[in-house]
């Protein structure tokens, strides 16, 4: 096998693929190819710094700075983890969850209408006459689940 291309690697083509790399990580989230494309760079630096390093050098080094930062970043990761509520991104209706709300209009054979904000929710419960108050207990699809207060 020819090996004489790589004896021609110089410090701007770590850079460059650095910047793939980083690239290939934004478009396929994961946090792995970030650290890879981090060593390139570092790679790059070095190489531009001592210029005279063999190719063999380079991608032993561009291999343990890979390695390391990739393991370092799991354990940073592992420690700093945020335990946060589960988001009501896209279950808008999962918000009102716990709060009280009155009816605008009865619930009549377990179904009824709700004016919240601005938006008309369809809810299941007991029957229950208008003026009452109610509490959500949960949601289903786009109906709100409330029970009497």
């Amino acid at each position: 096998m020819d090996f004489s291309m790589l004896e021609d690697i110089v410090y701007w083509n770590w850079l460059v693929l650095a910047v793939v790399l980083v690239t290939v990580e934004i478009l396929v989230a994961g946090t792995f190819f970030l650290w890879m494309g981090i060593s390139a760079g570092i790679v790059g630096l070095v190489l531009l710094l001592l210029p005279g390093i063999s190719w063999q050098a380079q991608l032993t080094l561009f291999a343990i700075f890979s390695i390391v930062s990739i393991i370092f970043s799991r354990i940073w990761l592992a420690r700093h983890h945020r335990d946060e509520p589960p988001s009501t991104l896209n279950r808008r209706g999962s918000q009102y969850i716990g709060r009280h709300f009155t009816l605008t209009e009865p619930i009549v054979d377990g179904v009824g209408r709700l004016n919240i904000d601005d938006t008309v929710w369809r809810i299941s419960g007991p029957n229950l006459d208008s003026g009452v108050q109610v509490i959500v207990e949960g949601m289903e699809g786009t109906i709100l689940h409330v029970k009497q207060a």
